[in-house]
């Protein structure tokens, strides 16, 4: 015979089972004028639950005891960043609090820094192959 804890706690198990999937941590992607952006966000859960058996009052010899239980659940969803997709290039954006540490933030530039150099260099190579055009 199932205890009422046990039916408890599945109940509630399979609610946040159902809340909880992967489209919940990351977004389902929004697309507009050629670029996509994914949103990616954190998730926390608390929960807590519990119950007793206990004889009632004036309970008759072999009756089954009475049960009082309960539970609760905390949720929080938060956005963590967003990753942004155009002409095949990956980005991510953070919307978390800044960075707690000169490595913390080091981490986080690095994409930029990358994009930067990246632009300098196929900047100077085009210079390069027009003064190169125009010496023929």
């Amino acid at each position: 015979m199932a205890h009422p804890t046990n039916d408890l706690m599945t109940a509630t198990m399979d609610k946040i089972r159902g809340m909880m999937d992967a489209n919940t941590v990351v977004g389902t992607p929004i697309e507009a004028g050629g670029v996509t952006v994914i949103p990616v966000s954190k998730i926390s859960v608390g929960y807590a639950s519990g119950g007793s058996d206990f004889a009632q009052k004036n309970q008759k010899p072999g009756n089954a005891n009475a049960f009082g239980g309960g539970g609760g659940m905390g949720v929080t969803i938060t956005p963590v960043s967003f990753l942004v997709i155009r002409d095949g290039n990956v980005r991510v954006i953070s919307v978390e609090q800044p960075a707690a540490t000169p490595v913390d933030r080091v981490l986080e530039i690095v994409p930029e820094v990358v994009d930067k150099v990246s632009g300098f260099v196929k900047e100077k190579k085009e210079e390069k192959a027009q003064a190169e055009a125009a010496e023929e």
